[in-house]
């Protein structure tokens, strides 16, 4: 009888962790998609290491977020229009990858870049200057990359590196913090650029660090982004590593746990 009990009992274990998994993956296809941040193109608001989960149902499904192999249907359904400030995922263009920017720039748009000052319909968005964005001069997440740095002097292992930081406020009243690196980057003086019908201009926040829409395709930059490759809007950081590996628990970041993404 306790023979019989246990097996029974090991087997009801079996079957709840089973249909959890099941659960998981059926709310990941279909809501939810799991993303690790692997560069510094959106510091400081998000740092590598940062772990989030794209909200797939913001803007509806498309043949890129569809939760089936295959889409029976062409463009999107269920959802919104991006709008601009959205942080969102999306399927590089041409590179087939996942990247992750913040939408700047709607269709009909014109953008451009003068002297690191973004314009939006020949309209300056403004920036207030905030404190430098400071972290630590070592290799950062599985990559075991230095992060740049604009400090006036070199900056050495385990040093401080510092960037300037400003609250940048687009047309239609969002503000989130952006850092520049230097002056004079190719990214801070561009031409003027008309997002297309169906298409949207993103950047990174960390501009001097980021290769995005300012870059077009045909020099290894993203170009404008069609709407239909958008995956989703990423709302919320859920756990963070500042380490190379995630069970290292004295790396991670315990004040960025749920943390919102403005």
């Amino acid at each position: 009888m306790a023979a019989e009990a246990k097996k029974d009992g090991i087997g009801e274990t079996i079957k709840t962790v089973v249909y959890a998994l099941l659960i998981a993956g059926v709310f990941r296809t279909l809501f939810f998609q799991p993303f690790w941040i692997p560069s510094g193109s959106m510091k400081d608001t998000l740092l590598i290491g940062d772990f989030l989960f794209v909200n797939k149902m913001a803007y509806g499904y498309s043949r890129y977020s569809c939760p089936f192999s295959m889409c029976p249907f062409e463009g999107r359904i269920f959802g919104s229009e991006p709008e601009r400030g959205d942080v969102v995922v999306f399927r590089h263009p041409t590179e087939g990858t996942d990247f992750i920017k913040r939408i700047i720039g709607l269709p009909g748009d014109r953008i451009q870049v003068r002297e690191g000052v973004l314009y939006i319909n020949d309209v300056a968005a403004p920036q207030t200057p905030e404190p430098a964005f400071e972290e630590e001069f070592a290799r950062q997440g599985p990559q075991q990359q230095y992060p740049r740095c604009d400090n006036d002097a070199p900056v050495g292992e385990g040093g401080v590196c510092s960037k300037d930081r400003f609250t940048e406020t687009l047309p239609n009243g969002t503000s989130h913090s952006i850092l520049n690196i230097g002056d004079g980057g190719r990214g801070d003086n561009t031409p003027e650029y008309v997002v297309p019908d169906g298409h949207y201009f993103v950047m990174g926040d960390n501009r001097d660090n980021s290769v995005d829409s300012r870059f077009p395709q045909s020099v290894g930059g993203v170009g404008f982004v069609p709407f239909e490759n958008i995956l989703g809007r990423a709302d919320r950081i859920v756990f963070s590593s500042a380490g190379r590996r995630m069970i290292y628990f004295w790396t991670w970041r315990a004040d960025r746990f749920f943390r919102a993404i403005e």
